[in-house]
């Protein structure tokens, strides 16, 4: 059974996350965050970071806090400009509590480094494990025969922090000398799709290869 819950959103929607009372946050590629009610309103939420809505880049995935219905934390990821280089940008998380329908006490809790000049593989998909840790996958920007592969670098990888941003120390590349400390996986291209399988709790990942070549 299909239905339409809204056809009022303008743009790309692109991530979406349900709430526990059924109201939906919708993420429009171009920075607008909305909130779809039990009524099929749409309303905006305001409090979005400022994002760079270029090539592939703009406002990105959605996600709540496992523990959203006692801390009301809503994680964004989006494409960030370089606050010093206006043509650089990068993969980043922030998260703000919801309130209504705004997000407050809004900050960055994940940045990849280096920023680029580079406006597509962004990957960006957030996913939080049955252990409370959140990974967040990042894609190469385009290049894919240098970064995946490069420890010293966020790009091209799927990164594991904790809710607030800290890294985990046990990490698979916490203590190795010159890595990305936050580095869970490496070696993918572009990753946009992440979920946990239901029985395991195993983190599954799928990935756009060049003209075919996908991967999970």
């Amino acid at each position: 059974r299909l239905e339409t819950l809204t056809d009022e959103i303008p743009g790309i929607p692109w991530g979406i996350e349900q709430l526990p009372t059924g109201e939906i946050l919708v993420t429009e590629r171009g920075g607008g965050l909305f909130l779809v009610n039990n009524d099929k309103e749409l309303t905006e939420v305001s409090g979005v970071p400022a994002v760079a809505s270029q090539g592939q880049g703009g406002l990105l995935d959605v996600l709540i806090h496992p523990d959203f219905e006692n801390n009301a934390l809503v994680y964004l990821s989006y494409s960030r400009i370089n606050p010093d280089n206006g043509s650089e940008r990068t993969t980043a998380v922030a998260r703000g509590r919801l309130e209504g329908n705004n997000l407050v006490d809004v900050e960055n809790v994940f940045t990849a480094l280096p920023y680029l000049n580079s406006s597509h593989h962004y990957g960006s998909r957030l996913v939080f494990d049955n252990n409370g840790y959140l990974y967040v996958s990042v894609g190469d920007r385009g290049n894919r025969d240098a970064y995946p592969q490069d420890l010293s670098n966020a790009h091209g990888k799927i990164h594991r922090i904790h809710d607030d941003g800290q890294i985990p120390t046990d990490n698979p590349f916490y203590n190795t000398a010159g890595a990305v400390n936050s580095i869970f996986t490496y070696g993918t291209r572009n990753p946009q799709g992440m979920t946990l399988h239901p029985e395991t709790g195993a983190l599954w990942e799928g990935e756009h290869g060049p003209q075919g070549g996908d991967e999970i």
